[in-house]
């Protein structure tokens, strides 16, 4: 397998790029994949994370295919989403939406899931689901107001990012931490690994990306 296959993520998330590189993978191109993210009448979180991650990795693959530079790469995308019970929770874009994510989330869990989905340069579509419980402390109305004001919560599922200030709202967590960021890295490296992709090859070198 030759060390110069590419890995192109269909994502332009600085989150999921950072992780990444984490685990010694740079992709070689990112094409976000513009879909309509809005779930499907009483369709279930898993489902949803499923679905979007799949057609986000799909509409890459098709937007690829004439592109000489992007042959023989493999194309990875993710989805996650932030659930109480069925009730889907929102990538909070206004205050109101992240105000009212947090007071749902306050002082009970929820669940995280993340859709991951990888098509091989054959052409084979790989998918794993990861699921992550999380606990949030009662918030108070100093700490609700503190973290609104701050600006971490736009953009984010559910209205937090753990990765930031809302980690010292997490009681519990049990799963993967990396999936509740945005890209579970355990799940993610098997998958690449496990059809090929040459995920080591920069520890080998030294190569810190």
């Amino acid at each position: 397998m030759s060390v110069l296959q590419k890995l192109v993520l269909a994502s332009g998330s600085p989150r999921r790029i950072e992780l990444l590189q984490q685990a010694g993978i740079e992709p070689s191109r990112l094409f976000p994949a513009d879909i309509d993210e809005t779930p499907l009448r009483a369709e279930h979180p898993r489902s949803l994370a499923k679905r979007l991650s799949r057609g986000k990795a799909e509409r890459a693959f098709e937007g690829l295919k004439a592109d000489p530079e992007a042959a023989g790469s493999f194309i990875l995308a993710a989805d996650t989403v932030v659930a109480v019970g069925r009730r889907i929770l929102p990538k909070a874009e206004l205050i109101d939406e992240a105000s009212n994510c947090l007071r749902l989330l306050s002082g009970r869990s929820h669940r995280v899931y993340s859709g991951i989905c990888l098509i091989t340069p054959a052409g084979k579509v790989r998918q794993k689901l990861i699921e992550t419980r999380v606990r949030f402390k009662r918030l108070s109305r100093e700490e609700l107001e503190s973290y609104l004001a701050s600006g971490e919560w736009r953009g984010k599922a559910g209205g937090y990012a753990i990765q930031g200030l809302a980690g010292t709202f997490i009681v519990k967590l049990v799963g993967s931490y990396t999936n509740v960021v945005g890209l579970p890295l355990y799940e993610t490296v098997g998958l690449l690994t496990g059809e090929g992709f040459p995920v080591h090859f920069n520890w080998l070198s030294g190569t810190k990306t």
